[in-house]
């Protein structure tokens, strides 16, 4: 089977997903990118993760062109080939509609740091703006925005998360759906303390070396 691996984990992180509340029902989508033989691996549209197995997720190449697939992609195919196209440190992509991120990005606005763990995206999470789902429009507004964040939230939407490994993004959409739910809950009762530029910079390359040699970080 033509990229067996990365198809398992597209699986076995689609079932995480609902597991953890980032996403509910078809909802949101994930996909592996293998460089070295320029294909990736994308969820199927409109599929129940709990009833995929390796064989509905879609193999493609960086151009849209289907390979030993017999499923359509997810409708946002788009957004996840730009993004490797624009991040050449990015190999998988995670995309979410989880409940407090997806309300911050409902309120058209951004996640700063109001908690150091922000620092999974970097000093804050940007917001893009609003285009309709699955259109080149939105995956434009998604490469224009992201820079060199890990994480980008969609006006009325959701939130995207991006890794060199599909563990990365998960844990970064986990964390951040924790933070959101924290801005939330301090917005409804008083003004929240952001943490400074500097600090956030001390924090970030932490993170760089956070955790056991060769594991989750």
């Amino acid at each position: 089977m033509l990229l067996e691996e990365e198809r398992k984990l597209v699986v076995k992180f689609g079932c995480k997903m609902l597991e953890a509340g980032l996403t509910t029902g078809t909802g949101g989508n994930l996909s592996i990118l293998n460089r070295e033989k320029g294909l990736l691996a994308i969820s199927a549209s409109g599929l129940n993760y709990l009833e995929s197995s390796p064989a509905d997720v879609v193999v493609m190449d960086l151009e849209g062109k289907l390979y030993d697939s017999e499923r359509k992609p997810s409708s946002e195919a788009g957004f996840h080939t730009a993004l490797y196209k624009k991040r050449f440190d990015v190999n998988a992509v995670v995309h979410t509609h989880s409940v407090y991120a997806t309300t911050v990005a409902c309120l058209n606005m951004e996640l700063p740091a109001v908690h150091y763990l922000v620092g999974f995206a970097g000093k804050k999470v940007p917001l893009a703006p609003y285009a309709t789902f699955g259109t080149p429009e939105l995956a434009d507004h998604v490469i224009n925005t992201i820079e060199n964040y890990n994480a980008v939230l969609l006006a009325n939407h959701g939130l995207i998360t991006v890794g060199a490994r599909i563990q990365n993004a998960f844990d970064a959409a986990e964390e951040l759906e924790l933070i959101a739910r924290i801005y939330i809950q301090a917005l409804s009762v008083g003004t929240p303390v952001i943490v400074p530029d500097e600090e956030m910079d001390k924090v970030i390359e932490k993170f760089s070396t956070y955790g056991q040699a060769g594991g989750k970080k």
